[in-house]
């Protein structure tokens, strides 16, 4: 049986200053993405993730957003958020939270770049639930401070966090890790 392809998730800030060299940074992360073959799924928002969809379109890379909004025009009008250079778009209805959640489940390895409180949060799902992390660090915000929460969480998940500096190696490493190691996945307490 063929493996499906691994899907990356890039989460990082959508707004707010973006310093030129960490926007470069976020690019070469899709560019990586798109050679070592796997997708891209990002929230569908503007910032940080975006650039790194438009680095995965450069090497002609498959890019899926997972928007917070119901619709087309919910996502471009109420959420501000491009289109442009996303292959598949999957309208959640669910709000920035909800979107949350549904985009960090649907990726094999999650990155993080920069990132506020959305980032945290996404950080906070894709740890406890013991996916893959990779933190591009030197990129400011919630990823340059993940080594002073983790000791705080104190909580076995299974979760394996990668941190490094440069985006190309830290895709290689991550999608080494995941293909020697993949993650056990807990699963839920079913009700029947």
């Amino acid at each position: 049986m063929e493996m499906p392809r691994i899907q990356i998730g890039v989460m990082g800030s959508a707004g707010g200053k973006m310093d030129e060299q960490v926007v470069e940074h976020c690019k070469e992360l899709g560019r990586a993405i798109a050679d070592e073959g796997c997708a891209i799924i990002t929230g569908g928002c503007p910032g940080l993730p975006h650039f790194a969809v438009i680095g995965c379109k450069e090497r002609g890379g498959l890019t899926i957003g997972v928007s917070p909004a119901l619709s087309l025009q919910e996502h471009v009008d109420l959420y501000k958020s491009p289109t442009d250079h996303i292959d598949v778009m999957i309208y959640t209805g669910s709000g920035l939270m909800g979107r949350e959640v549904i985009g960090v489940r649907s990726c094999d390895i999650v990155i993080i770049v920069g990132g506020r409180s959305g980032t945290l949060g996404e950080f906070a799902i894709a740890y406890d639930e013991g996916r893959p992390i990779g933190v591009l660090t030197g990129t400011g915000g919630v990823a340059d401070h993940v080594d002073d929460f983790l000791p705080v969480i104190q909580k076995g998940t299974g979760s394996r966090i990668i941190f490094d500096d440069n985006p190309r190696r830290l895709i290689e490493r991550c999608v080494t890790s995941f293909k020697e190691h993949p993650p056990v996945i807990r699963q839920r307490e079913s009700s029947l």
